[in-house]
């Protein structure tokens, strides 16, 4: 019986952490791993919005487990809330072991992100 946790929300994007983004002991960078959760919350955010995303807001977001050079990082995304300019989502990211051939949450955190419009002034979230 396989009961060990599953990601939450959608795959939005998949990465494979390269011996650039990491410390000499093979860990990879806490800050590479945050810019991947924000590119995939824009990616959603956009989409939701049909337009142009910032991130205004991360929070809630800490390290559970690190992750190494040669893991394939998978980062879900979860719209909890839409407000009249912003977006709030859950995101988690997720290491895939492939040499241990086990996926692993690594961290998660919400990030919110706000739609503008063609100057850059927050606009409403357009209606599903």
């Amino acid at each position: 019986m396989n009961d060990s946790p599953k990601p939450k929300g959608e795959l939005t994007l998949r990465t494979l952490a390269m011996p650039g983004d990491a410390n000499p002991a093979g860990d990879i960078f806490g800050g590479w791993v945050m810019a991947q959760m924000d590119l995939a919350s824009g990616i959603r955010a956009a989409e939701r919005a049909r337009g142009r995303v910032v991130t205004a807001a991360v929070k809630e977001m800490a390290f559970e487990l690190p992750v190494k050079i040669g893991d394939t990082l998978s980062v879900y995304t979860d719209i909890e809330r839409v407000g009249r300019t912003s977006i709030t989502l859950s995101v988690e990211a997720w290491a895939h072991r492939s040499r241990y051939n086990k996926m692993e949450k690594v961290t998660a955190g919400t990030f919110i992100m706000v739609a503008l419009d063609d100057s850059g002034a927050p606009k409403p979230v357009p209606a599903e």
